[in-house]
């Protein structure tokens, strides 16, 4: 079940203990499952429940959890220290927690807590300031972890690949269904088939598709329509291969062009080569956002342009693929090799409800930024 070796897991473990140790942490209390998979394999959406990995500064790891995720605990991960806490009306985990590090010796430590993460809710992150007041010094690490996951080894690199392959046969199968008349869900069908029926998981988020004047929508909905004879269609979607992704984004115009689909399709495209020449070591994400600016504000399109142009990509679990950083407006982060990174053009023209969208997601290296997709960038019609 393990999507890695026991070596590249020990690596990872000795780069958390360095940087726990140049953060003068006695222990991490790990609540976002992105870090738990990374650093242990243990794969499950039991995040929704009150759960803790506990990593101490020399290395020992006891994860806190329900019942339900025992087995997925042993049959999924390198855990061997694994505690329940027991459901019912008077269960309050985090005592169990306080027990759990007490036990470890931690009692009067400096604890480094993953804060920012759907895996720990703002209940629950109250319920554990609270119970450990007393009883250890807490700070926000969130950051920790996220930080040495941004640049990928080579193991990951090989998942993420897959996970692209996967993107691009998703895109195949939505243009293959796509035409005048088609229902949206039976396009929608198709692609999570091309995903699943090639090894895929089940992606962190929804795929996005919206069409006529839902094609200028960003998120998904509820609601499905049959395509008309002109039309346009906005897809965003990705493969996922052991939860890594390769994400993809594309507006398809269904009959004939409307002039104003050509000009924004020849906008993005630039748009998206500038991004894609700026990702190169020595830049920054705020680098990354100001190539898309420029070329869209040239284009008259600053109006009708988003705020943020991309994000990193890699392991990640519901409710979202996106992690980061983001490609914004004086982001610092340093681009470096070995980044995936997905720069996504967005261009909603309400006046003329006009919808035009083109991502893909790229490897860095120490020179040019290597495309993840066999697809081309010019507009599609159907």
């Amino acid at each position: 079940m393990l999507h890695f070796s026991r070596d590249e897991f020990a690596n990872r473990l000795e780069q958390v203990k360095s940087k726990m140790s140049e953060q003068k942490l006695d222990a991490m209390l790990l609540f976002a499952q992105e870090s738990m998979f990374w650093l242990t394999g243990y794969d499950t959406f039991g995040f929704c429940f009150f759960q803790s990995l506990v990593v101490k500064r020399n290395g020992e790891m006891v994860l806190l959890t329900r019942s339900a995720d025992l087995r997925q605990a042993k049959h999924t991960s390198i855990l061997e220290n694994i505690r329940i806490w027991r459901d019912d009306g008077a269960a309050k985990p985090v005592n169990d927690l306080k027990s759990l590090l007490g036990d470890l010796g931690l009692a009067g430590g400096r604890l480094g807590v993953e804060y920012n993460t759907h895996g720990l809710t703002a209940f629950n992150g109250r319920a554990v300031d609270a119970g450990l007041a007393d009883f250890a010094r807490l700070e926000d690490a969130s950051s920790l972890i996220p930080q040495l996951r941004m640049i990928k080894s080579e193991a990951e690199l090989e998942l993420v690949r897959k996970a692209a392959i996967l993107s691009d046969d998703v895109l195949d199968a939505a243009i293959s269904t796509t035409k005048a008349g088609a229902f949206e869900g039976d396009i929608l069908a198709a692609m999570h088939h091309a995903n699943y029926s090639g090894g895929g998981d089940c992606p962190g988020n929804e795929f996005i598709l919206g069409s006529g004047i839902d094609a200028l929508l960003c998120r998904n909905k509820s609601g499905r329509r049959n395509l008309s004879a002109n039309d346009q269609l906005t897809i965003e979607w990705s493969g996922a291969y052991a939860h890594y992704h390769a994400a993809m984004m594309q507006t398809l115009v269904i009959g004939k062009p409307r002039p104003r689909h050509e000009e924004l399709s020849d906008a993005a495209r630039a748009a998206l080569t500038a991004v894609q020449e700026a990702m190169v070591q020595g830049s920054t994400f705020g680098d990354l956002y100001e190539a898309h600016a420029r070329v869209m504000d040239d284009a008259g399109l600053s109006d009708h342009r988003l705020n943020a142009c991309g994000y990193g990509l890699g392991a990640r679990f519901a409710p979202s693929w996106m992690d980061g950083p983001m490609f914004f407006k004086g982001n610092p982060q340093p681009v470096e090799p070995d980044m995936v990174l997905f720069a996504h053009m967005i261009i909603f023209d309400s006046d003329s409800e006009t919808a035009m969208t083109l991502g893909r997601s790229f490897i860095t290296t120490d020179q040019s930024a290597t495309p993840l997709s066999r697809h081309d960038l010019d507009l599609i019609v159907r």
